[in-house]
């Protein structure tokens, strides 16, 4: 999918095992020139197509994806370290995601009739036009799930893409790639571009049409700067520090077995996890208790089976942050209910599931992301102190409220700060609701994924309007302009008494 010219390579090493993966060959700035190339000359055959005829490999992979399902979990395992059942989600959200897209892509970018200055005299139509070539830039925690959800709308959009996966996780994104291309996608649309940011970063923003970046908070202000250097548009989802909020009428069982999911899917390598879990004091201990009994009780482990509830973390330094995180707290009085340590007797980068009470704001913990298998449990008093703890950070990501009374939940998620916010769930209901926008507030991002913005966003809108020439802003029939301004402004009163402006 690539040409890699650079010469150099990186060993992609298993997490759960720590043993070599495979040796993988990565770009450098020449490459991604080349790629942009190739993708500009590809893109405007691509983009002169039909909408139905972009569509139909996208509506092909719902069905390939699934069916196909045992060998792209198999290699997800194999990069992440994720559990099965977390690699899962990954297969089922791009299945969805590309359905949606590929079913409503015509609708969406349809020309669409605005009204006009002067009715009858005046049509006016919105055409959508793609940008050109899309950096996509995905990381490495859902690599399958943020590679080609993404990917999916910009190119039925009519763009062409090029691509920086993440290295450790880059052979995810070619076999999806080289699937769609299997269904009948032209195989230049979608140019991959693995390197070290330090080697292609440039070179990958120089000649963008638009910038699409999921991952950290502190790159995304940098690509934001880089962005608005050339004027191009970007959208960007970045870190969270994730709030659930447990009312005092939930079901504590259900409340619990939320929190579970919500926490250590993917060892909380999400950045919609829940980190901050506030808990109405007259039930706080009641929860602690129960959660921390199901916390012990998880099941880790390496390997394909299903029933592991939580598998590895992917990196060292995910390891090394996690643990310094923990230890900070625990050496400035927080208390570790359940967890707390790694676990290198399941391999060499596990951590065990870890609930902390007592966090307070000098830890570390207690604002920044931690993005690992940790939650810090907070007792509060009202619905009121609830809201003003979860909106206590610079991020706004995503958000949780549990509760019996949906109509109480629904007016307390209005008021929280978060791009989605989810009640009686922790993450999933709001973010596979694909045809509701997802993304985040304040220091958690620009823009939006799903939805009609998720695809749109990959556009250049276009006004074209007619006017008929018996009917003009320059005065008719030999009329002074004084005469002609009293009744151009007459007309638009009428006009607006009878509604037709």
């Amino acid at each position: 999918m690539h040409v890699t010219t650079s010469g150099s390579t990186r060993e992609i090493t298993a997490p759960f095992t720590g043993e070599p993966l495979a040796e993988l060959r990565l770009s450098g700035a020449d490459d991604v020139r080349e790629a942009y190339r190739r993708a500009r000359a590809a893109q405007a055959g691509w983009g002169a197509l039909p909408v139905a005829a972009r569509a139909r490999p996208f509506l092909l992979l719902h069905d390939a994806i699934l069916d196909r399902r045992d060998e792209i979990l198999d290699l997800l395992q194999d990069e992440t370290g994720k559990a099965r059942r977390h690699a899962f989600e990954e297969v089922l959200d791009v299945a969805g995601c590309a359905l949606y897209y590929a079913r409503r892509a015509a609708g969406l970018l349809a020309p669409h009739r605005r009204r006009g200055i002067f009715p009858v005299a005046t049509r006016v139509s919105e055409l959508r036009r793609p940008k050109g070539v899309v950096a996509l830039i995905s990381p490495w925690n859902y690599p399958l799930s943020l590679g080609v959800t993404d990917a999916v709308p910009a190119l039925l959009a009519g763009n062409a893409i090029v691509h920086k996966p993440d290295i450790q996780t880059a052979r995810t994104t070619q076999w999806a790639v080289d699937l769609l291309v299997e269904l009948g996608m032209p195989r230049d649309i979608w140019q991959l571009v693995p390197g070290e940011p330090d080697a292609v970063g440039e070179a990958l923003l120089d000649d963008a049409d638009y910038v699409a970046f999921t991952g950290s908070t502190r790159s995304g202000r940098k690509i934001a700067e880089e962005a608005a250097k050339r004027l191009i548009g970007c959208s960007l989802e970045l870190g969270g520090k994730n709030p659930m909020v447990v009312l005092d009428d939930a079901d504590l069982d259900h409340a619990v077995q939320g929190a579970i999911r919500a926490c250590f899917t993917n060892a909380g390598q999400l950045c919609l996890s829940i980190e901050r879990l506030y808990v109405h004091e007259s039930t706080f201990d009641a929860f602690a208790g129960r959660l921390v009994k199901q916390v012990r009780n998880l099941k880790l482990g390496a390997g394909r089976d299903w029933s592991v509830q939580m598998g590895s973390l992917t990196f060292q330094r995910q390891l090394d942050a996690v643990s310094a995180h923990v230890d900070d707290a625990v050496a400035r009085g927080a208390t570790v209910l359940t967890g707390g340590k790694a676990r290198p007797d399941l391999g060499p980068l596990f951590y065990e599931p870890t609930v902390l009470t007592g966090v307070t704001d000098d830890m570390e913990l207690c604002r920044n992301e931690t993005f690992g298998p940790v939650v810090a449990l907070y007792p509060f008093a009202s619905d009121d102190e609830a809201v003003e703890l979860a909106n206590d950070t610079v991020y706004g990501l995503n958000a949780s409220v549990w509760t019996s009374d949906l109509a109480r939940g629904r007016a307390l998620a209005a008021r929280i700060r978060a791009g989605t916010v989810n009640i009686n769930e922790g993450y999933g209901s709001a973010y596979a609701s694909y045809d509701a926008p997802m993304g985040g507030m304040k220091a958690s991002g620009l823009g939006r994924r799903h939805g009609a913005e998720g695809l749109l966003r990959y556009t250049e809108s276009q006004t074209v309007a007619s006017q008929a020439t018996w009917l003009g802003f320059e005065p008719p029939f030999d009329l002074t302009y004084d005469t002609w301004a009293d009744v151009l402004a007459n007309t638009l009163k009428t006009m607006r008494r009878l509604r037709l402006k």
